[in-house]
């Protein structure tokens, strides 16, 4: 269970300090995504900034602070439903597949990193 919250954490780490990355630096697919969803370009940088702090959360996390990295998921898993909320509220469903796959991750380290403390 341990190796399998390490792998989980890890990725799900990687993956969203990417896409924080990508917002912070105002991608154009991101914000073409942000268009569509109605959410306006001056707020995309604002929130890459809890996408990569939570990077920083679940590393934390999984250097012994594990409180921290619960707590980092924890922010992502509500930051990923309102990302969902908002795509199916625009009634763009086909770019959800991504937030979606960000909440499942979220999720799915949060879960097994409360399972393992």
């Amino acid at each position: 269970m341990f190796l399998a919250y390490v792998l989980v954490t890890v990725f799900t780490a990687l993956a969203v300090g990417a896409i924080g990355v990508l917002d912070l630096m105002r991608a154009p697919a991101v914000l073409a995504t942000s268009s569509a969803v109605n959410v306006p370009h001056s707020w995309v940088a604002p929130l890459g900034v809890p996408k990569v702090a939570a990077t920083a959360g679940l590393f934390l996390g999984l250097a012994g602070w594990r409180w921290l990295g619960v707590a980092a998921a924890v922010g992502l898993v509500l930051l990923f439903v309102g990302a969902v909320v908002t795509h199916f509220r625009a009634r763009v469903f086909g770019t959800m597949w991504a937030p979606v796959a960000f909440l499942v991750l979220s999720a799915a380290a949060l879960w097994l990193g409360i399972a393992v403390a």
